[in-house]
């Protein structure tokens, strides 16, 4: 085998995965903190404001924000598939030590890049299913109850948070200077 050390990430590539990674941030933080606001707000509405008025002899209706629930769970489809090309990016998610040492340590550089190569293929493949999945959903107009919206464009961040993490492991498998180190707590 060639002991030839890998060739060094451009600097473009590096900025590009920042640039990645800070967006899936951005739109998981929004994502969540919509959920938390959401939430509150509707609590606030149906538990305090209804019942103020209430007492005070007003009827406003109902005082909680329609449909907040669905829409929460829409935002949590969003921001947990977010989730998977930022865990994926900072090195954070579950990776098992079964196997671990059960090669020379001299091998480990080439072993990394084969494991990316091999968990950005599956990742692909699960991509693939999770376009199928929304692609069926699509075909047969699948609407959400209550509020009568198409959910396949909300569906569409399972593929794509499957797709960013394959793409990653990619260019880790390509650049593994770029590759996330493991956590020290991790086990």
């Amino acid at each position: 085998m060639n002991d030839a050390p890998a060739a060094p990430a451009p600097p473009a590539a590096a900025r590009v995965l920042a640039v990645w990674h800070r967006v899936e941030c951005w739109v998981a933080v929004t994502c969540f903190s919509f959920i938390a606001v959401i939430l509150v707000l509707d609590v606030l509405g149906r538990e305090f404001v209804g019942p103020v008025f209430n007492l005070l002899g007003i009827d406003v209706g109902p005082t909680g924000i329609f449909a907040s629930q669905r829409l929460s769970i829409y935002a949590l489809v969003i921001g947990s598939f977010a989730g998977i090309g930022i865990a994926t990016a900072t090195g954070s998610h579950l990776v098992p030590r079964v196997g671990f040492g059960w090669i020379p340590k001299a091998w480990g550089p080439r072993m990394d890049r084969l494991a990316d190569i091999i968990t950005g293929c599956f990742l692909l493949g699960v991509t693939y299913y999770g376009f199928k999945f929304v692609q069926s959903t699509y075909a047969v107009d699948l609407r959400a109850p209550v509020l009568d919206w198409s959910v396949w464009p909300f569906q569409l961040a399972i593929p794509a948070g499957f797709l960013s993490a394959a793409c990653r492991y990619f260019v880790y498998a390509l650049w593994p200077s770029l590759r996330p180190g493991l956590p020290e707590f991790q086990e």
